[in-house]
Formats: C-alpha cells, sequence, structure tokens
C-alpha cells in the first residue's frame, strides 16, 4: 500500500509538474544526537520530511518521520537495551483537501478545535511529547456562519493497533456586528480494557462578543458518559469566561472556570491563570476545580508599561489550592529593552499533606554593543517543597546571552541548582551553548553542546520544549 501510494505521488506529481498553477513547499528536519548518559546506544538520530503540494483548489500533504530510535522526553527512561517498539520509520501526518469558495473538504491527519476547546481540540502536545491529532474527515463552511463537522479515529493510548472514536459538529453564527454565538456537540467512544466501548456526549454553547473596547467570551458544557461496566453514567460540566476592556490607557481583565468531571483526551481546558498551571500536579484538570484571574496592563506612555495578573483556584471541598501571580515592568526603545518581572507559584494539598512553591524574579535586556545585538536573561528561581514532616528548597539561577555576529546567531546559557549559597561552588551545573548558521538562503544548521534541565527554551528568538539533556546535538533545517 505504501508503495502504491509513492508511485501515485510521483505520477501526480509528474502530470501537474507542467502547469502554471502548481504549487510545492516543504521542509526537512534532520536531528543528529550524542548523549552522554548511562544508555545502550548514545546515538539517536530523526529526520521528518515534509512537503505541500497543491493544484487549483485541491492540496495534498504528507511527512515521512524517521525516529531511530524515539528519543524520550522523560530523563530517567533509558535504554538498557535497544527496544524494536522505539524505532519508527515511514510515511505519517497524510492529508489530503478540497477548497472552493467557502467549503473545505479535508481528510487526514488533523489538527483541531472548537471554540476555547473545552468541547474538542485534536492537537500535538510539544511540552510533553502527547500526540493528540486525530485521523479524520472534516467538512468546514466559513461564511456568513461557521460550520465544522468531523469524524475520526485515535489510536487508544493503552492497547496498540486498536482505535477510539470521535465525531461531531460545532456552528458559530453572528447576531449582530460584534456578537457571535456557537454551540457543539460531540460524542466519543474510547476502547476498555473489556474490550467494549463507552460513550461519552457532549454538548455546548458559547457567546464571543467584541466591539469598541470590549471583548468578551463564555461557554458552558455538559457531559454524559455511559457504558462503564460497574460505575454506571457520569455526568460533568464546564464554565468558562474570559474577557477585557480597555479604559484609555489601561486594560483590565478577567476569567473564571468551573469544571467537575469534565476531563478527556480531545478535550483542552482553559487553566484561567498566566502560567497556564493545573490545580495540582497530583490529578488531572478538569474533575474537580474552579478558580478565577484578574489582569491588568497600565501603559504609561508608548514605551513604558507595567503587567500585573494573578489567579487562585481551588477544588469543592477546598482541600487543594493553588495561586499563580505575575507581575512585570516594560520599557521598549528604539534600540534598548528592559523586562523586570516577578512570577510566583503556589500549590497546597492537604489531603496528601503537601506543598509546593516557586518564587522566580527575572530580568530580561536587549542592546547593542558595538553594533552588535546583545540579548541578556537572568533568573533566580527559588523552589520549596513539603510533604508529610519532610522539607526541602533548593535555589536555580539561570543567566543567558544571545548575540549575533553576522549571519551567526550564539546562545550561551548557564543553570545551576543548590541548596544553600554556601554551597554553591559545588552545586550542580548545567552549561550550554548553541551555534546557529545559515547554510544557505532557506537551510540552517544548529549546533547544541552541553547540558540543559529540559522545559521551555528560548534561544535566537525561537522557543521551543525540549527533553532534559546532556550531550551534542546537530540539526539540519531545510525549507522549500
Amino acid at each position: 500500500m505504501k508503495h502504491f501510494l509513492l508511485i501515485l505521488i510521483l505520477v501526480i506529481f509528474t502530470l501537474l509538474g507542467a502547469q502554471n498553477t502548481l504549487w510545492v513547499n516543504g521542509s526537512n528536519e534532520a536531528q543528529f544526537i550524542y548523549r552522554t548518559v548511562d544508555d545502550s546506544l548514545h546515538t539517536y538520530f530523526k529526520d521528518a520530511f515534509g512537503f505541500n503540494l497543491g493544484y487549483r483548489n485541491f492540496s495534498f500533504g504528507m511527512k515521512f518521520i524517521a525516529e531511530l530510535p524515539k528519543y524520550s522526553t522523560e530523563q530517567t527512561e533509558l535504554m538498557d537495551e535497544l527496544d524494536a517498539n522505539r524505532l519508527e520509520l515511514g510515511w505519517q501526518e497524510l492529508y489530503a483537501s478540497y477548497e472552493k469558495d467557502a467549503c473545505k473538504i479535508y481528510a487526514g491527519i488533523t489538527e483541531e478545535s472548537f471554540g476555547n476547546g473545552i468541547v474538542f481540540r485534536s492537537y500535538k502536545d510539544l511540552e510533553f511529547d502527547i500526540d493528540n491529532r486525530l485521523e479524520s474527515f472534516l467538512f468546514s463552511y466559513n461564511d456568513d456562519f461557521k460550520f465544522k463537522a468531523i469524524y475520526g479515529a485515535i489510536e487508544n493510548p493503552n492497547i496498540i493497533g486498536r482505535y477510539d472514536l470521535a465525531y461531531g459538529a460545532d456552528l458559530q453564527t453572528p447576531y449582530f456586528k460584534g456578537l457571535s454565538f456557537g454551540a457543539s456537540a460531540m460524542a466519543f467512544r474510547n476502547l476498555l480494557a473489556t474490550n467494549i466501548y463507552n460513550q461519552r456526549t457532549v454538548f455546548a454553547g458559547r457567546l464571543n462578543y467584541s466591539a469598541h473596547n470590549l471583548d468578551l467570551q463564555a461557554e458552558t458544557a455538559f457531559s454524559e458518559l455511559y457504558h462503564q461496566p460497574g460505575i454506571g453514567t457520569k455526568n460533568g460540566k464546564a464554565i468558562y469566561v474570559n474577557g477585557s476592556y480597555l479604559i484609555g490607557f489601561i486594560t483590565i481583565g478577567g476569567a473564571y472556570k468551573q469544571y467537575d468531571k469534565f476531563q478527556y483526551r480531545l478535550n483542552d481546558l482553559p487553566m484561567a491563570n498566566y502560567h497556564n498551571e493545573t490545580l495540582s500536579d497530583a490529578s488531572a484538570s478538569g474533575e474537580d476545580e474552579i478558580g478565577y484571574q484578574g489582569f491588568g496592563t497600565v501603559n504609561f506612555t508608548d514605551n513604558l508599561n507595567f503587567t500585573v495578573d494573578y489567579a487562585e483556584a481551588f477544588n469543592s471541598d477546598k482541600d487543594k489550592k493553588m495561586n499563580d501571580a505575575y507581575f512585570a515592568l516594560e520599557y521598549l526603545g528604539n534600540s534598548y529593552s528592559l523586562l523586570a518581572s516577578y512570577s510566583q507559584i503556589e500549590k497546597i494539598d492537604d489531603i496528601n499533606s503537601a506543598w509546593q512553591q516557586e518564587l522566580i524574579p527575572a530580568l530580561q535586556s536587549s542592546f547593542y554593543l558595538f553594533n552588535i545585538p546583545v540579548k541578556i536573561q537572568a533568573e533566580y528561581k527559588k523552589i520549596s517543597k513539603q510533604k508529610q514532616i519532610t522539607e526541602s528548597e533548593h535555589y536555580e539561577p539561570k543567566l543567558q546571552t544571545d548575540f549575533a555576529l553576522g549571519k551567526l546567531a550564539l546562545s550561551v546559557c548557564v543553570q545551576s541548582s543548590w541548596e544553600e549559597i554556601s554551597e554553591m561552588l559545588d552545586s550542580r551545573y548545567y552549561p550550554s551553548a548553541e551555534i546557529k548558521y545559515p547554510l544557505f538562503e532557506h537551510s540552517d544548521i544548529i549546533l547544541f553542546g552541553g547540558k540543559e534541565a529540559g522545559g521551555k527554551v528560548c534561544r535566537n528568538g525561537v522557543c521551543r520544549y525540549v527533553a532534559p539533556f546532556e550531550g551534542l546535538r546537530i540539526e539540519l533545517n531545510t525549507r522549500f
């Protein structure tokens, strides 16, 4: 089947090659990793070659992905022996679509969302390397009103080769200028260990208003889960409201969330806080959660602004609580900028007698040094934890400098972790450096060496999520 598909693609490519309206684009991302840890392989190779071609109203695309083997985002997951299930090679992420006027028909790997994603969102989570994308058929209409209908499947997370189903529709229609109403209906069939499917049905309504200085979104949803052996019917609900208002040079806003037994794989609940934090690290979001958020920005001048964002959340019994705060003062000049910020995240779990807190003061500045653009980022993270009678506290300072020398971009970073200031010289350090250079007009080579603790990193103007790593990494990215 795969060979037939390749031949078909080549035939289509050849027949349409003479047409002036044919367009082709794509990219190739190759990565070689040498990991200096106790591992059976040490070396990893990954390549993702993808292309899209279109002719008149038709478009088609696919991606060849090779992971030899698949590199885990878990730092502790080492490969004592090479596992065949970790080798992935083949054509993936295929799609085909036809679009004419306001109508579109699409089939293949799908990234799609209904409303705020409360009811349905098909997406790939880069931070945790979790792929929640459907293989589906999608019909959409986007004109006076917006309509989407989808029917698809996704591989069951527990049983390889078996699939779960998802299907539904979404409608959004304007009422008058600035105001629109929407409604969604979805059904999910998930395979259980008993080899039968349960069923979840979800219905939702929403409101969107945007006019003058006011933006407002509100959505509510209800779900019913049944065909669960020994459990019976399980009802859930979700409410999410978000709004902001501009008053002269001041913007104020807020959000409210309430989720009860409303958590499943193909939805993405807004967390209603600045850092997108969950209520508890020990339980899934959406099971039992209530929260509110307030935020505001004051533009003192065209160059100077102050931002504040605070949120709290708790469960119905109030034995799990969290708060999230962010404050920032920013100056943006023509050749100089400065951002001073402070973040605080605190979580309390009375059930397990646990408490944790992160305090993160940070500075970020961009300027020119002898006509060389330089960006400096510094943060001093303090993490405190308590569980039962055990207490711990440590610091994670970080200093990073990005600068460019002609076409060459260089990023140097050092991060550390210590429990006491007196132990600073004996602490664990994560030094790293990354060099980026454009080999050709549409090709970049990136060389990274050192250690990194993992999480979200921003280097040379690009932000992405990475796994904890120690070693050497070479990347070649080409676009056409």
